[in-house]
């Protein structure tokens, strides 16, 4: 071979190996050859929690939220990717959980109830914000109003007309003779609905005796007041504070042999006697519809907040024989749940 064949040989060897090194730096930089297509990019979606990191298919409405957004084909890790965070019970955490979330970031973000959407709302303006269960969305400041809410939140209240004296009527008709009950809330935080059910006693005829706590060492002092004050059943407003209680509530309870009334079924499941009000697992799994709207392009701002259209009443009959109460059969009609 010629020398000026040999050199030429050379020169396209080196050319062809710096043609292949340049490929392997753009591949290493993030660049594609022409044609090429980018991996696509799957949405993030952040869950802020108020209670503990639930073990797998311990909760239901956690696993009702994951299981309303599979029927709409997001899935984690495959369709979507999922972060959580976890408030364990403590309100001063969500505006840090809040803060995490935003700055991954993630495309809209979930959360349990008002006191997680607060956090988040004060923190941005733009990253679409749904919250599964709040209260009372309007009279926070959440939303303008329920029909528009006009901002970068939304999502559905458990607020619905009438439900605190439902509650009250089917206490009333458990326990015979009732006429005094005492009502557990936390103050300031659940005025407005301890003025409904205030509002709901002078309908049914009740006498309400009011009892505060600020912090779960007041609960004692709460109960002492309510056999001071010869209280013969008790209503509760569930909040982080009641829930995060919940243990010390129920033993307080039965000492005080109260027949109560809760808004949530997951005291009745811990031994309470009653809770009546929406069905929760129900309301997380519509929050999945409002994620996929969202992500779909749909502007929170457009999209009404929903109120309670399912409910649920559960009665545990191990905890009225405890109490030496009977259960008439008209209330036990009404239920969509007995523990027997």
């Amino acid at each position: 071979m010629s020398q000026a064949a040999s050199r030429l040989r050379r020169r396209q060897f080196l050319q062809g190996s710096l043609a292949l090194a340049g490929l392997g730096l753009l591949g290493g930089c993030g660049l594609l050859p022409p044609g090429a297509q980018q991996p696509k990019r799957v949405p993030r979606i952040g869950y802020l929690g108020g209670g503990n990191a639930p073990a797998a298919g311990s909760s239901l409405i956690y696993d009702a939220f994951v299981a309303g957004l599979r029927e709409l084909g997001w899935v984690d890790g495959q369709t979507m990717a999922l972060e959580t965070r976890w408030a364990e019970v403590r309100a001063e955490r969500f505006p840090d959980l809040a803060a995490e979330l935003i700055g991954l970031p993630v495309d809209v973000l979930v959360t349990s109830g008002g006191n997680g959407a607060s956090a988040a709302a004060k923190l941005t303006e733009t990253l679409p914000i749904v919250f599964a269960s709040a209260p009372d969305p309007v009279g926070t400041g959440l939303v303008c109003s329920l029909a528009r809410p006009c901002g970068n939140v939304t999502g559905l209240s458990n607020l619905a007309e009438g439900l605190d004296g439902k509650r009250l009527e089917l206490l009333r008709e458990a326990v015979p003779g009732l006429s005094r009950v005492a009502i557990l809330w936390r103050q300031p935080g659940m005025v407005a609905e301890y003025r409904r059910t205030q509002a709901a006693t002078q309908v049914t005829g009740l006498q309400l005796q009011s009892l505060t706590v600020a912090d779960p060492k007041d609960i004692l002092a709460a109960f002492q007041a309510a056999r001071a004050g010869a209280a013969q059943a008790l209503v509760t407003v569930t909040d982080l504070l009641t829930i995060g209680a919940r243990t010390e509530i129920l033993e307080q309870v039965a000492q005080s042999r109260l027949p109560a009334m809760y808004q949530t079924r997951e005291f009745v499941d811990a031994g309470g006697l009653m809770a009546y009000g929406p069905n929760l697992a129900d309301q997380y799994r519509r929050a999945a519809t409002y994620v996929d709207k969202i992500l779909k392009g749909a502007k929170p701002a457009d999209l009404p907040v929903e109120q309670p259209t399912t409910f649920e009443f559960v009665i545990n009959l191990r905890t009225a024989q405890a109490l030496g109460l009977t259960i008439p059969e008209s209330v036990l009609l009404q239920a969509t749940e007995v523990i027997q």
